[in-house]
């Protein structure tokens, strides 16, 4: 006997419907956040050796962030300031690693309790960029939390949630400003 319907899942439901984006989170700090898109340039400062080298300012040209780069360390390490010269973050190398990982913190501590986040590359040989970001609470990192794709020549950035397809931010275009300061 034939059934009079037939059993489906709405469109877009069912085992093969994509996972659900992630809960939304602030992993820095709210003030940091906007619900509109923002155009940024990010400025790198060619020969600029007593305050950082790269700044990033919004379309009107205000100091948004910049990055201090020590100009003499043992480690590798790097620091975000606000336009006000808060620390954002502190981003620091870890020293012999295969996959070029580094750990960042929350304003300008090193120290564990702080930890926010890892970063690694993807695979040791990459002809594209692709970086994978684990939170902190993600101690065994079998599986990112987030994942960055950039291709340098075709002037994109994306930012997809772990391993799925949902993109979460995009650059449709970066624009490097080389400036020679000393």
């Amino acid at each position: 006997m034939q059934q009079p319907y037939e059993y489906r899942y709405p469109q877009g439901t069912g085992p093969s419907a994509p996972p659900p984006p992630p809960k939304a989170g602030v992993i820095v700090d709210p003030k940091y956040c906007s619900l509109h898109p923002v155009d940024l340039a990010i400025v790198r400062k060619v020969l600029k050796i007593t305050d950082g080298n790269f700044v990033i300012t919004n379309a009107e040209g205000n100091l948004l962030f910049k990055v201090k780069d020590p100009f003499f360390s043992l480690h590798e390490k790097r620091i975000l300031m606000d336009g006000f010269g808060t620390k954002v973050l502190t981003l620091k190398g870890k020293i012999m690693t295969m996959h070029d990982r580094w750990l960042v913190f929350r304003g300008g501590s090193t120290e564990e309790v702080d930890l926010l986040y890892t970063v690694k590359r993807s695979n040791m040989v990459q002809i594209t960029t692709k970086l994978d970001v684990f939170l902190a609470d993600n101690i065994e990192q079998k599986k990112c939390d987030y994942r960055l794709e950039g291709v340098w020549l075709e002037t994109s950035c994306f930012v997809y949630a772990g391993d799925s397809d949902i993109i979460l931010a995009q650059v449709n275009k970066l624009y490097f400003l080389f400036l020679v300061q000393v």
